[in-house]
């Protein structure tokens, strides 16, 4: 049985779908804190089983039978380590054969913010005794093309990375992977350093944006400080506006770029370009 957590999130759903293309309905459960959000995967065969990160009982309740086990990470940041522990003890105490976890690219050396609970989830699966895979995602392409639409009313896009270079996938190709290693039938690796096929600045974005939409919008590169006190004015909770800052402030040092192409050989096709998730965004 192939526990996925986090399953009605936007990557969650994508790795359901993903593993249904090459696994049975039945063998899938979908571990979702609100049951009724999962109605459409439970009508298409899925198990779906509540499971609380705050509630070990229903996580017991939900990994049994677990063979296999994803966690992806939780989205309350601040809360994510004791979460996770939660959902790592529950695997252990299921005897799962293996334990998959959503990281960050270079987790342990990486200076973005997000890094130190992925470090210290990291070093949690590691001391659990499971047989685990580490799947350090890069950056969502849709982290940029989700505010495309803002930087066509404003006539720019801004942001703090400078000329750093970001090689971004989308969810889908991140999803791909988690759903290949999942339902591998043989080992995996320990570690994968995951991000998309081919890096661009920022710069790059705007100009490829200003391509296909026959609008100029140039970059404009702004402060750490002055980026995230925009993204408070356009609305943006102070936490996010922060968090979103520091990674492009991380970008600019090279905390998103990668060249190893993990990603598309494992999932064994390109990863998306930049012209057609712009287009898609578009």
């Amino acid at each position: 049985m192939i526990i996925v957590t986090g399953a009605t999130g936007q990557l969650g759903r994508l790795v359901i779908a993903s593993l249904l293309k090459t696994t049975p309905a039945a063998h899938i459960v979908a571990a979702v804190r609100d049951v009724a959000k999962a109605a459409d995967l439970a009508a298409q065969g899925v198990q779906v089983r509540r499971a609380d990160y705050d509630d070990a009982a229903s996580l017991d309740a939900a990994f049994v039978g677990a063979t296999k086990v994803l966690l992806i990470s939780s989205n309350e940041l601040g809360q994510r380590v004791p979460q996770h522990r939660a959902v790592i003890d529950a695997a252990v105490r299921a005897k799962a054969g293996l334990f998959v976890y959503t990281s960050v690219l270079r987790a342990d050396s990486s200076e973005l913010s997000l890094a130190p609970e992925h470090r210290e989830t990291e070093a949690a699966v590691r001391a659990s005794g499971l047989t685990y895979s580490l799947l350090r995602n890069g950056w969502y392409i849709e982290n940029y093309t989700g505010g495309l639409a803002g930087a066509l009313a404003h006539g720019a896009l801004a942001g703090a990375a400078g000329e750093g270079r970001i090689a971004a996938a989308a969810r889908a190709d991140y999803a791909d992977a988690a759903a290949a290693v999942l339902s591998s039938k043989g080992p995996v690796e320990p570690v994968y350093e995951l991000a998309g096929d081919t890096a661009f600045t920022l710069a790059e974005l705007a100009a490829e944006l200003s391509r296909q939409s026959g609008k100029q919008v140039p970059f404009h590169n702004l402060p750490q400080k002055e980026y995230q006190e925009m993204l408070v004015g356009v609305g943006l909770p102070a936490p996010l506006a922060e968090l979103i800052a520091d990674s492009d402030a991380a970008a600019a040092k090279g905390a998103l770029d990668d060249d190893g192409h993990a990603l598309s050989k494992l999932i064994g096709r390109p990863t998306i370009t930049l012209a057609d998730a712009v287009k898609a965004a578009l």
